[in-house]
């Protein structure tokens, strides 16, 4: 079965606040409540790191379907029901940057997503880079009102260290030029001019099965 009939049910995702995902004509679309007015960020002072050897001032929520939080030396993100994507924030802006991190899957299934946001001008507005358990990366975008795959549907790639095991990830923002890596291989390059700057986040999501538990750590965002 191809990835990207295995990834088309409906998702639900969750952050501080909840939002919804619906198939309507083949694409994925984002139900938010009403938008509330843009929170300014103060910028971060680079090179900025996270070992999350405290609970430092992440924005994450948990609730009956996720679990968010940092824990034991981690940010663990766990997703307990299907169709679920939760995530956590810095409450920082970044614009140019190299941003490295280290996710490990723990335990579910492989048919799942991990990865990062890049440039959140809010929760409507944000690049995403995704890769799966079973070898597959996406990079997408959204605007508030649909997902556009900038890399194409999903593709499989042997860079991606599948089950549970742990991979470096690695975005590269610079100006409109957008890089993304995993273990050191460049998966794609993009060029999108449409966010300029914003938060980062840290994020997992379940397909058809829950109990996916991804752990994120050693979290470095320096000058590209």
């Amino acid at each position: 079965m191809s990835k990207t009939s295995k990834k088309r049910p409906l998702v639900a995702m969750a952050f501080i606040l909840v939002a919804l995902l619906a198939l309507i004509g083949g694409g994925l679309k984002l139900f938010y409540g009403r938008r509330g007015p843009h929170v300014s960020m103060p910028k971060a002072d680079l090179p900025w790191s996270d070992d999350f050897s405290g609970p430092g001032d992440w924005q994450a929520e948990s609730d009956a379907t996720a679990q968010v939080e940092a824990r034991d030396g981690v940010m663990r993100i766990y997703i307990a029901a299907p169709n679920q994507l939760a995530w956590a924030s810095t409450g920082r802006e970044f614009s140019d940057f190299r941003l490295t991190v280290e996710a490990s899957q723990i335990a579910g299934p492989d048919d799942n997503e991990y990865g990062v946001l890049a440039r959140m001008e809010d929760t409507d507005h944000f690049y995403r880079f995704s890769i799966s358990g079973d070898g597959y990366y996406m990079v997408s975008k959204y605007d508030g009102e649909k997902w556009e795959m900038l890399s194409g549907d999903w593709k499989l790639s042997d860079a991606i260290q599948t089950g549970a095991a742990t991979n470096l990830l690695e975005v590269i923002c610079q100006g409109a030029a957008l890089t993304f890596l995993v273990n050191g291989v460049q998966l794609v390059q993009v060029d999108d001019a449409d966010y300029a700057r914003g938060d980062v986040a840290l994020y997992a999501g379940a397909f058809f099965e829950p109990d996916v538990e991804v752990h994120f750590d050693n979290l470095r965002v320096e000058q590209p």
